[in-house]
């Protein structure tokens, strides 16, 4: 896909024909430098941003020319989102900010299911906490669990672990690559951080928002050194 930001002079190719698939229960991590397109990216697949030219298929669904309603839908039931910040509502219990995308469909919230996730994340005895009472690490698990909780296709990630310490970081990523181990998840997470990339089945590079090449079982040291040399890729 390809996706242009402006028109004329002022155009900027944030994508440049980047095709990409991602096995159904694998862990993929995009990395790059500033600019080369990884938000673009993953605003892309996931539904948030349209491509300029080019299509998304999600499971057994295009993208393409479908309403925003339609799009709305999808992102909820089908798609989860883990941000760097979080994303939580303060107001709202940790148990509610699980089960907040059954209310935004005005569904009834399955509790069961909402104390199932935030126990996979090792935060059963804190749901009638709120955001502010817990730690970052802490924050960050109850933003997967709300991810979790649809049973979607695909979770974008996008720097997950930035804003945590490393201890945290740790904990969070040794939780998705759990995710994808136990049941089978998939998630596509966008880094900068090579230590978070190793955590992943594959690391795929752009650069200048094209596809710069492809690691697979990635350690830290070749996913660093592979960083270095995107200039001459």
């Amino acid at each position: 896909m390809t996706k242009i930001y402006g028109s004329g002079k002022n155009a900027v190719t944030a994508l440049d024909g980047v095709s990409l698939a991602v096995r159904r229960g694998t862990f993929l991590a995009i990395m790059g430098p500033s600019g080369s397109g990884k938000s673009t990216f993953l605003h892309c697949a996931a539904g948030l941003d349209r491509p300029t030219r080019g299509e998304v298929v999600l499971g057994d669904i295009r993208l393409a020319g479908l309403g925003e309603e339609l799009l709305s839908e999808i992102r909820r039931d089908r798609v989860g989102f883990v941000f760097q910040s979080y994303n939580l509502l303060d107001s709202l219990t940790v148990a509610d900010n699980v089960g907040l995308p059954f209310r935004l469909a005005g569904t009834p919230v399955p509790t069961d299911r909402v104390r199932a996730e935030l126990a996979g994340v090792g935060l059963a005895d804190l749901d009638d906490r709120y955001p502010g009472q817990l730690s970052g690490g802490q924050r960050q698990r109850v933003a997967i669990a709300r991810a979790l909780v649809t049973a979607p296709d695909v979770i974008f990630a996008d720097e997950p672990t930035g804003a945590l310490d490393t201890r945290s970081g740790k904990q969070v990523l040794e939780l998705l690559r759990g995710v994808v181990d136990r049941t089978g998840q998939t998630v596509v997470m966008v880094t900068h951080d090579p230590v978070a990339a190793s955590h992943a089945d594959a690391v795929t590079f752009l650069a200048d928002g094209r596809l710069a090449g492809e690691l697979t079982r990635p350690t830290p040291d070749q996913v660093a050194d592979r960083m270095t040399r995107l200039g001459d890729w």
